[in-house]
């Protein structure tokens, strides 16, 4: 999936995937795609509520090696 903007929330823990999201996502237009790097667990949990609450959409999430990846289309 090609991605507008990619953003390495590695090593983050809860709440800042989250907050550098927020922040990476107001900087995109409509209809681009923010993938995410993240290795927080709760990163998927919290994402996807994160997305229901702001009117993005999650488009896919994937986990290998404790790798966390979303990819995000900006609403």
């Amino acid at each position: 999936m090609k991605a507008t903007k990619v953003l390495d929330a590695k090593g983050l823990a809860c709440p800042m995937p989250i907050v550098k999201t927020k922040k990476a996502i107001e900087g995109l237009q409509s209809g681009d795609i923010l993938e995410i790097h993240a290795t927080d667990k709760g990163a998927k949990n919290d994402l996807a509520a994160w997305v229901k609450s702001t009117g993005h959409e999650l488009l896919e999430s994937t986990e290998a090696d404790g790798l966390f990846k979303f990819w995000i289309r900006r609403g």
